[in-house]
């Protein structure tokens, strides 16, 4: 399992980031303050992404990204007008790395492409972005995009906070404070994100309080909330919620269990950033470790052409672009339209699932979405969540509301794992997966799972289970614990029933 998770591993990291060879920008010569910033992985062995600042800091970046036109022609391409912290005395192949990160960040802080013009009128937009590591580890991108205050036709900027720490709703609030600084003087930036800087973060549902000076409104106190339930707090599930049906949802759901590539399509990039968080967080406890680029730069939209499994967002304006290109696979004929070559039948079977966030809709898919889950186990989800959902529900509440169902549905049929992982004197666990899935007494779960151990998702997850004595204390632990004595419960009533 481990050599095949390494070749796996190396698609994972590899794959869309071979799309990148020879694209990214060069810096150019000059100041880091002239330059871009950053948006999305590139090809491992070219451009692996700096481990400055580790995971004790809020964040590693702040940035602002703005456009400038082209030397040659009415195009703009986007530039860094302001870093911090700036990084002075690093070593050669730090400095490197750190260029190519900087170099990277442009192309997804603006990934419409290059059709802009001086506005009057924008819509502030705040999305996110995902940078993978050659380790597999991820750094998240932050973006408030807006036009600067100013009268006439203006260009957008964008803010943009370079973090490993996965929490939407509070790098909001820090850009909420970052643009109304930027409002007075980029100057008064620096002693906020200092503050920041030098701050500790907060255990889940702690809070962290700064103090902060402005000039003519004097000091503010600034708390920052982190929230309890901290597999959650990346994540919105309102705007997936109004895009799409329960029923859509779950087919969503049971293509990415199985590690199919899987296309969103939408206009803003609010709205795709937010679906496609929200749709990998459903995955929960297991975690989405291939392709995963919540908004495709236009330079880039090959991605969806890349035959490893993927999760990308793409604008709308390209929904042509995506349709026109190949996406399917060779294979045996299973049914539809074939052609013959020689004695043997070829079929074109498209194995992606383009979602049309605008229209709701499906524009492709393999076909076999509502029979990938075990029948009663959908019926399940669906009840759930079909249940409680009301408008004076916190986005904690329904955050809680939409994921509770998939993670059950992970208890019910996964959460025995730990029973069947068989370790030796030294600690370490070899994983019985025959014996695991046989334990299921259901033929459908056991179907289902028989499939879903030999993804990436389940072998990297048992992997670490094989590593650690003790099951991991977490959310996911706490609902099989409580699922195992819920069964105990419902025998005990049984038996004093007979």
């Amino acid at each position: 399992m481990p050599r095949k998770l390494e070749k796996m591993e190396g698609q994972v990291v590899g794959g869309m980031l071979r799309l990148f060879r020879n694209r990214l920008p060069r810096l150019r010569a000059g100041s880091l303050q002239e330059r871009e910033a950053v948006k999305e992985p590139e090809r491992a062995q070219e451009i692996s992404l700096p481990t400055f600042a580790g995971g004790q800091h809020f964040f590693e970046y702040l940035l602002v990204v703005s456009l400038k036109r082209k030397s040659s022609g009415d195009d703009y391409e986007p530039i860094i007008i302001y870093q911090f912290p700036k990084r002075e005395n690093l070593l050669r192949g730090q400095q490197e790395e750190e260029e190519r990160l900087l170099g990277a960040i442009p192309l997804f802080c603006f990934p419409d492409g290059n059709a802009w013009a001086p506005l009057t009128e924008y819509p502030r937009e705040t999305f996110s972005f995902v940078l993978t590591n050659v380790d597999g580890s991820r750094k998240i991108g932050y973006c408030r995009r807006l036009l600067p205050a100013g009268r006439g036709p203006r260009l957008p900027k964008v803010y943009c906070i370079i973090s490993c720490i996965g929490c939407f709703g509070l790098f909001s609030k820090i850009l909420d404070e970052v643009e109304k600084r930027h409002q007075i003087s980029v100057a008064v930036i620096y002693p906020f994100m200092q503050g920041l800087r030098e701050a500790a973060f907060p255990a889940p549902g702690k809070t962290v309080m700064l103090k902060s000076f402005i000039p003519d409104s004097g000091t503010e106190f600034i708390s920052l909330t982190r929230p309890l339930d901290s597999h959650l707090e990346h994540v919105d599930f309102s705007v997936l919620l109004r895009c799409l049906s329960f029923e859509q949802i779950l087919q969503i759901f049971a293509s990415a269990v199985l590690e199919r590539r899987i296309i969103f399509l939408a206009e803003g990039l609010s709205t795709l950033s937010q679906c496609i968080h929200a749709a990998a967080a459903l995955l929960y406890p297991f975690s989405w470790a291939h392709t995963y680029i919540p908004v495709v730069p236009e330079s880039l939209l090959d991605t969806v052409c890349c035959p490893t499994p993927f999760m990308v967002g793409v604008q709308m304006r390209f929904q042509q672009q995506v349709m026109d290109s190949p996406m399917e696979e060779e294979g045996p004929k299973i049914q539809g339209n074939f052609l013959k070559v020689g004695l043997r039948a070829v079929v074109h079977k498209v194995v992606v699932l383009l979602v049309n966030l605008c229209e709701g809709t499906f524009l492709m898919s393999v076909g076999d979405e509502k029979d990938i889950l075990p029948p009663k186990l959908q019926d399940d989800i669906l009840d759930s969540l079909g249940q409680g959902t009301n408008e004076s529900q916190t986005s904690e509440q329904l955050n809680e509301h939409v994921s509770g169902p998939f993670v059950q549905f992970f208890v019910k049929t996964v959460g025995h794992y730990a029973s069947y992982i068989k370790r030796e004197a030294n600690g370490q666990g070899h994983f019985q997966e025959r014996a695991f899935y046989k334990a299921l007494t259901s033929k459908t779960n056991r179907r289902f799972v028989k499939k879903f151990v030999k993804t990436q998702l389940f072998s990297l997850f048992i992997q670490e289970a094989e590593k650690s004595r003790n099951p991991p204390a977490g959310y996911f632990q706490r609902k099989i614990l409580e699922y195992e004595e819920q069964k105990k419960q419902k025998k005990s009533r049984e038996k004093t029933v007979k």
